[in-house]
């Protein structure tokens, strides 16, 4: 069954495969999007547990291609739940007209090169086949949940969720005895909201992790105004910063300051709540011992706020702040107070199995009614890997990736001809505000589409060479900080078997960019061209 020859065929309609059919339109390519989900938004079409929200401040987790759209969309809160963001990508979509060409509920489940041709096929779970000349591969750094071979899973009875792909009806804790697995970012997100309604809560947790009071609130209106009076400002000051958001950060070294001096900046980022944090000082993740500092600092307000003190020992990281990704939280360490909220350290008393109305560890029986699975996602790789990729010579991207992913600038790959990847390994992704940094990805691949087109060429690969240049320097970046040191799924160690690579760039967000650029007018160097 053919779906049709397009010029792109995109998969994935979360925010980089919306802003790639708009751009791929106006440029006058046919185009069509798959989706998996029954509507639009990605992300955060599918993370619906409770206390969903983003990490970065809404007015700034936004597109900025569209001035009436930054003028006209009004967010309610400092940091966006997600129906909201949802509501936000479908009225993006509405704007634009984009349903039209997406078919949704449709998985793929492979692609094709064909080297005669010099095109795609693509073809979906339900038997639609879609040719195009160029693949976009909009499938997101957090889209494919992670469920690790826990031994006895299949035995448990109860209701079972997993927070990387939550129902869309509201789940109702009340009178339940609920068990969470996990204590990431969807975990700390959702277990002071799990507790608030639940009979009982069980918290599992293997890695303690830091996390950040949000100090979430509506907006001011004032502030807002104060934005939108002069957005591109924002903007820009945005793209001088490593991780593409515009705030505070300061480049004085956390060991050249005072211990008096140290403890203001940190109580008064705190305070202040989010991500900001890790900006009080230059060197945070470039010295353990100026680490140190930041994170004896959270240790300590842990040690304030949670009453037990074996307790607070317990949920205290002891790893590096930032090498995993920084957590925002509201209320998370506080719920551990509460008389009906147990903690179980896996560490201490390993996981042994499951019955149909239980789970064991220690060698103690905890009875729920209901399971959490909050254990993440395969990043990064994980979306595009589930799908069965061959370029030349029939070569699968799965082999070619079985020792870490391999990229050149997280946009393209040596032997797969005409495939895009948006946010990919090797480019600043998580690291970053993924929406500039979508559009960044976006507005690079559709122009050199544009570029293939006027020069009438069909086809564009990465060179082998290039790519081995830049994962090089991938990982020699990398080195440089204590972002690499730990057991983190920016480095896959949360998926058994896979390769340990730190997957992301760290080079920051204006370097990337400037690399970027420098490719094209050097008239596309690094590639092939034919």
């Amino acid at each position: 069954m053919d779906a049709g020859r397009f010029d792109a065929v995109v998969v994935g309609a979360g925010f980089a495969g919306l802003y790639a059919l708009i751009r791929l339109r106006r440029l006058g390519f046919s185009a069509r999007v798959v989706e998996a989900g029954a509507g639009v938004g990605g992300t955060w079409y599918w993370n619906r547990y409770p206390g969903a929200r983003c990490d970065v401040e809404s007015v700034q987790y936004s597109y900025q291609f569209d001035d009436e759209l930054e003028q006209s969309w009004n967010w309610s809160e400092r940091y966006a739940t997600q129906p909201e963001i949802l509501r936000y990508a479908e009225h993006v979509a509405a704007r634009h007209d984009l349903k039209r060409d997406i078919d949704f509920d449709t998985r793929i489940k492979s692609a094709i090169w064909d080297e005669a041709a010099a095109q795609w096929t693509l073809t979906a779970e339900n038997g639609r086949r879609y040719i195009g000349r160029f693949v976009v591969m909009a499938t997101g750094c957090l889209s494919a949940p992670n469920t690790p071979k826990l031994p006895g899973l299949e035995k448990f009875a109860g209701r079972r969720f997993h927070t990387g792909h939550w129902p869309h009806e509201k789940v109702d804790f009340s009178g339940r005895r609920v068990a969470v697995i996990g204590t990431g970012s969807s975990a700390i997100q959702s277990i002071p909201l799990i507790a608030a309604e639940a009979k009982s809560l069980t918290v599992f947790q293997r890695t303690a992790n830091y996390t950040i009071p949000a100090h979430n609130a509506p907006l001011d209106p004032a502030y807002v105004a104060r934005v939108k009076s002069d957005y591109k400002t924002l903007r820009r000051r945005a793209k001088t910063m490593p991780s593409g958001i515009d705030f505070d950060f300061s480049p004085q070294p956390a060991l050249e300051a005072t211990p008096v001096e140290r403890e203001r900046a940190y109580r008064e980022r705190w305070d202040r709540g989010g991500l900001i944090f890790m900006g009080a000082f230059g060197d945070l993740l470039l010295k353990k011992e100026a680490n140190d500092t930041a994170a004896d600092f959270v240790r300590a307000r842990i040690s304030e706020i949670v009453k037990d003190p074996a307790l607070a020992r317990t949920l205290q990281p002891t790893n590096v702040i930032g090498c995993k990704r920084l957590c925002v939280d509201t209320g998370y360490w506080d719920t551990f107070n509460k008389p009906h909220v147990k903690l179980v350290d896996l560490n201490a008393r390993p996981l042994e199995g499951f019955d149909a109305d239980a789970v064991r560890a220690g060698g103690e029986r905890f009875e729920v009614d209901d399971l959490v699975l909050a254990t993440g996602f395969d990043a990064m790789t994980g979306a595009m890997l589930r799908i069965d990729i061959r370029g030349k010579a029939d070569a699968k991207l799965a082999d070619k990736w079985a020792e870490g992913p391999r990229s050149y600038l997280g946009l393209a790959i040596a032997g797969f001809p005409n495939l895009f990847t948006v946010t990919g390994p090797g480019s600043p992704s998580v690291l970053t505000n993924m929406l500039p940094t979508i559009e960044q990805h976006v507005e690079w691949i559709s122009d050199c589409i544009a570029h293939l087109r006027r020069r009438g060429l069909a086809r564009i690969e990465a060179d082998t060479g290039a790519e081995e240049a830049w994962v090089d320097h991938n990982r020699t970046v990398a080195g440089t900080t204590l972002r690499s040191t730990c057991s983190s799924w920016y480095v896959g160690a949360n998926i058994a078997g896979k390769s340990r690579v730190f997957m992301p760039y760290i080079g920051g967000f204006p370097a990337y960019i400037q690399k970027c650029e420098d490719v094209v007018k050097a008239g596309y160097e690094g590639f092939a061209l034919a």
